[in-house]
């Protein structure tokens, strides 16, 4: 097992448990206004809205996603996260939080892309072959022609993803910004 191997293992490991801390980190740092957790609001439920379509496009493993956002981007659902994230750095109104957010973001995504790259060619070796040289890894491309595809969302598909999770997380965090904002005040 080379280096570069053995250390992509430990931090894809690390990765939960520096969310857990980076999460804190947030808690402790942010200094949100009302206008700042309105604005982040907006933004993180925009980001919601990328992930909840990206689940109900997903049946993890047993087909490759091409339909609804996956037609534009391979990574939709972090892409989703990426909006959150700017979300959650706007309603904190805090540079370190920024921080906190570039590094986390920089370290441990570069990384699972390539993991659930490396796995959807195991899976799905030729349709994923064509899928990839038609559709962007994250950000979509206004000059690429969108992957074809007809199916619709499924709620179904949204369920089993477990997808409402990020929406409780989510609401947990804005409602912790406006405690934190009406004890400081």
């Amino acid at each position: 097992m080379d280096n570069r191997f053995r250390a992509r293992e430990i931090l894809s490991r690390l990765r939960v448990r520096s969310g857990l801390i980076a999460a804190l980190a947030v808690l402790v740092l942010c200094r949100p206004s009302w206008t700042s957790i309105w604005i982040g609001l907006l933004i993180s439920f925009l980001g919601l809205a990328v992930r909840a379509w990206a689940a109900g496009h997903l049946n993890k493993e047993k087909e490759l996603a091409v339909s609804g956002p996956y037609r534009y981007s391979r990574n939709p659902l972090y892409l989703g996260n990426l909006i959150i994230g700017l979300g959650i750095t706007a309603g904190s109104r805090s540079w370190w939080v920024a921080g906190v957010f570039a590094v986390y973001f920089a370290l441990f995504y570069p990384l699972v892309i390539r993991r659930e790259r490396d796995r959807m060619k195991e899976l799905f070796a030729e349709q994923y072959e064509n899928y990839r040289s038609r559709v962007p890894s994250f950000f979509p491309s206004l000059f690429r022609p969108r992957f074809p595809s007809r199916r619709k969302f499924n709620w179904q598909l949204y369920k089993k993803n477990k997808e409402y999770r990020a929406l409780a997380g989510i609401v947990f965090f804005w409602v912790f910004l406006a405690v934190k904002i009406l004890i400081i005040d």
